[in-house]
């Protein structure tokens, strides 16, 4: 492809050189760049790639593109104004501008971005919509999954996915559109068809990430001058700022008697191996709905995915059959077992998101709630401190032990988790190997108990001594279970 073509929907300044040559990739990362290629210098916090330009020359690369002065280097050499605002739209030209096949959704917030992204896909593969993701759980294109090393990746990784997708037959894609993946421009290049704000709350505030709250909300909205239509939480506190700058058609949902789509009468819904919420459904759309995920603000996570699905060609059986029958992956995941006890995986792995699935967890009125855990090695000891307290207090019963030791001893860090357990009248039990630990929930599994096993989530490895071995908590669980049959 001619850099001029690249290069078509963004200003520029060429230095020195031309833009009629052919180019033959588009590289952000200086170990990658190969004869023919642009080099793209993205400035980040840790690293700034217009330290690497000689060397991609060297490595040949045919042609730089810069945000800052740079010295004229014999190669063609062009300067835009943000280099990874520019990396965005020379990516979708690159791989053809595949949003352009897709119908697009992104959906922004602090929590429930997983959950009811893999909703509205859920729903629209019921549908008969083949459904691409893009977030936490990696790029999922049927029943293949690519790890990302972030919720939203490098915009060329995700033009790339969307070229994958349309390839591959998939109609849709729905986003996970992370406060720094709008902050660096990792979306821009196209429109989305469909924005949607589910909550805000504070998080990703210092170090690298925002320097306070107004970044971080400012951050966010900066997904509604980019779609088409958005579909905003009406009750969430944080509205009125979603909307300022907004370019979008705007459609509400919530609870709220404003919302366009509203839910009432949200209820819990407790059976052996299936903990979900149910509620009505009226405005827009009017249905009796549930969905196979615990929590009554998963309520709102679903109501959410109507908001966005009612937009496609699928029927109110579908919506519901898709809220109804949702797995999200290491997401308070259940995992059939042969008791009348119910088994989660889940991803809590800090003080926090552990007193959120407890607390959530404790509405069910299970006869026991057990809580096996570790934590983490080379991270702050009061983290650990904190995760023995919370489950100390919300547990019946602890089960401590291993989970991504890294290079400490993995007593050390189930003497710092005592610690806080301490601070409880929590009863424990310490069983350091992950599996036996299991083992030991399974075969002491009472009627009506619920049993999360926390912190891996939708991990498929154990990092101890630096190695990292795979490690799948449903592949130990199935085992444990074929050797009790």
């Amino acid at each position: 492809m001619k850099l001029e073509a690249l290069l078509s929907k963004i200003p520029y300044e060429v230095l020195c050189g031309n833009t009629n040559q052919d180019i033959t990739d588009v590289i952000y990362d200086s170990r990658k760049v190969r004869k023919g290629c642009v080099f793209v210098c993205l400035s980040g916090a840790n690293t700034d790639g217009h330290q690497y330009a000689q060397a991609a020359i060297e490595a040949g690369a045919s042609a730089l593109v810069v945000s800052k002065e740079i010295d004229c280097t014999g190669v063609t050499t062009i300067k835009v104004r943000d280099t990874r605002e520019a990396l965005a739209f020379m990516s979708a030209a690159y791989f053809g501008y595949p949003s352009d096949t897709l119908r697009t959704i992104a959906v922004t917030g602090t929590k429930g971005k997983t959950t009811t992204a893999c909703m509205i896909r859920s729903i629209l593969e019921k549908g008969g919509l083949k459904t691409g993701v893009i977030g936490t759980l990696g790029i999922l294109i049927g029943d293949t999954v690519i790890k990302t090393a972030n919720t939203t990746p490098e915009s060329y990784e995700i033009q790339k996915a969307m070229r994958r997708m349309v390839e591959e037959g998939c109609q849709c894609v729905v986003m996970e559109a992370s406060s720094l993946g709008l902050k660096w421009h990792r979306t821009d290049g196209f429109v989305f068809d469909y924005g949607l704000f589910t909550n805000l709350s504070h998080d990703h505030i210092g170090g690298v990430e925002h320097a306070n709250m107004e970044e971080y909300i400012q951050c966010k909205a900066m997904l509604f001058p980019q779609c088409r239509t958005g579909i905003f939480n009406i009750d969430d506190a944080s509205y009125p700022q979603m909307l300022e700058g907004h370019t979008c058609a705007v459609e509400t949902f919530g609870f709220s008697e404003q919302a366009e789509l509203k839910a009432s009468d949200s209820h819990l819904i407790s059976q052996a191996g299936y903990l979900g919420v149910g509620f009505t459904v009226s405005g827009v759309l009017s249905m009796q709905a549930q969905a196979d995920i615990p929590g009554t603000f998963n309520a709102y996570n679903a109501l959410a995915a109507l908001a966005v699905c009612r937009h496609f060609p699928v029927s109110e059986q579908n919506m519901l059959d898709g809220l109804n029958e949702v797995k999200v992956k290491g997401r308070v995941e259940p995992v059939k077992v042969p008791g009348h006890y119910t088994l989660l995986i889940d991803y809590a792995h800090n003080a926090l998101s552990m007193e959120n699935i407890l607390t959530t967890l404790r509405e069910y009125h299970p006869h026991r709630l057990i809580t096996l855990f570790g934590a983490g090695g080379n991270r702050p000891r009061d983290r650990r401190f904190e995760m023995g307290e919370v489950s100390g207090r919300l547990s019946d019963l602890s089960v401590v032990t291993e989970d991504n030791s890294r290079f400490e001893n993995v007593m050390d860090i189930i003497e710092d988790i005592k610690t806080g357990l301490h601070r409880t009248n929590g009863q424990y039990i310490v069983i350091p190997d992950r599996t036996d630990a299991i083992r030991y929930c399974i075969e002491n599994a009472q009627d009506g108990d619920i049993i999360v096993l926390a912190g891996k989530g939708h991990e498929d490895y154990q990092d101890k001594n630096g190695v990292k071995t795979h490690y799948d908590e449903r592949e130990v669980i199935s085992a444990i279970l074929a050797e009790r049959a």
